[in-house]
């Protein structure tokens, strides 16, 4: 079991100066996005910085829903300052940029596809001491600050990858619920929705020691391990929360006792996927952002084309629950359950059936656009997608259902139009 170390409660932000004095650090690299530069998550740690007289210099170029060129960017950036801190701000695009920085100015000789996960890259172990990394999370969805895991899209491939390993993940998740309470209507759900793949994902994962071959030396065990029993406390208690917080926390951005709960919520989750892993939503995911036409999210104040992490997650949720139901239907049922679904006649062979539409019902109350037909695919698009998921082994072997080609085709074809 990996963690980062967490402190939470409102106006903690205020104490990250003091803790980069405690550790030490002379030269400390802030990277945050344009949009977030002057909104006060960053303000909140200026300032503590400007009080305890930490000398550092800001990056503030991360490109929501990173590229490898835009990885490689901050990783010029962090070469050049040669840094003994990070501290990163913002949602899961600036902490996984941030790792990516950290991970490559430790490890100056590697290629960059040296530690991207295999089969795109060569998925080596990290070996190398990195430096310190403060994660101030303003999203309540990736979890980033728990996880040692960086996501990013590969041009050259139209694919979202990733590097997993636990040398990466933050030395400290400062989750402060004050910074949740600058997230736009649209921002707040689909960073929520990623939460909720976060935690049926690792909860209906294939089983830990139901995988094979066992690693021949710990260094090479992948971080996702499958479901376990330690992940399946973390996953059912931000399920609960997810199902008790996420409509207040979008509908009503006064509403600090739900933005604070899902904030938290999405480290719950974090630690829960972050050791067990997540499958299908997420492996068909990758490619459903990837290959994006001209979709522009509302409430995203971006200058490209882009479908947000959560949404390209949560669209397929109700097709791929109802096919993988039928390994472990106890335990979609008991998701469907903490959902709002009323199970004391189901009969266990419609678990996946419920759960489906279930999570219909509740993408509907939240005026989720109806499926991948909405933000711009077609039929046609199909053998392309299919094409970007399966080099997602990475995930796509942690689903408890072996899929194929042509199960992955049925799929999508099910998520074109959701209601």
């Amino acid at each position: 079991m990996a963690i980062s170390n967490i402190r939470y409660g409102e106006g903690v932000t205020k104490e990250i100066g003091m803790d980069l004095q405690n550790l030490g650090a002379r030269r400390v690299c802030l990277m945050t996005d344009k949009n977030l530069s002057k909104l006060p998550p960053v303000n909140a740690v200026l300032n503590s910085l400007a009080k305890h007289g930490i000398n550092f210099q800001m990056y503030d170029n991360v490109r929501v829903e990173p590229t490898d060129q835009s990885f490689l960017d901050a990783v010029k950036f962090a070469k050049k300052g040669e840094f003994d801190a990070y501290v990163a701000v913002g949602g899961g695009s600036v902490i996984d940029t941030c790792k990516a920085a950290n991970l490559y100015a430790s490890s100056p000789t590697s290629e960059f596809l040296d530690y991207v996960n295999a089969p795109i890259g060569k998925g080596k172990p990290v070996t190398v001491p990195l430096k310190p990394l403060i994660a101030v999370p303003t999203t309540s969805g990736t979890g980033s600050e728990t996880t040692g895991v960086a996501i990013f899209d590969l041009k050259e491939l139209k694919v979202k990858t990733g590097i997993a390993s636990r040398a990466i993940k933050p030395t400290l998740g400062i989750i402060d619920p004050l910074h949740t309470l600058s997230m736009p209507e649209r921002v707040v759900a689909n960073s929520g929705f990623d939460v909720l793949c976060h935690a049926l994902e690792s909860y209906t994962a294939l089983p830990y020691n139901m995988r094979s071959p066992c690693p021949s030396n710990p260094i090479n065990r992948p971080a996702y391990q499958g479901s376990n029993p330690v992940s399946d406390v973390w996953a059912l208690h931000a399920l609960h929360i997810v199902a008790k917080y996420l409509k207040r926390a979008i509908r009503n951005p006064e509403d600090r006792e739900a933005r604070a709960n899902m904030h938290l919520a999405s480290a719950f989750a974090g630690i829960g996927f972050g050791n067990a892993g997540v499958h299908l939503c997420h492996g068909m995911s990758y490619p459903i952002s990837g290959l994006v036409k001209s979709y522009k999210p509302k409430d995203y104040n971006v200058d490209h084309s882009l479908v947000p992490h959560g949404l390209s997650v949560v669209l397929t949720s109700p097709a791929v629950f109802a096919f993988t139901a039928q390994i472990h239907p106890e335990r979609h049922l008991k998701a469907a359950e903490i959902l709002g679904a009323d199970i004391r006649t189901a009969r266990v062979k419609d678990a996946g059936f419920i759960l489906a539409d279930t999570l219909r019902k509740f993408l509907f109350d939240l005026n989720v656009d109806d499926g991948l037909a909405a933000i711009g695919y077609s039929k046609a698009d199909i053998p392309a997608l299919v094409k970007g998921t399966l080099p997602q082994e990475r995930v796509t072997k942690l689903s408890p259902r072996p899929q194929t080609e042509e199960d992955l085709s049925a799929l999508f074809e099910a998520s074109m139009k959701l209601y």
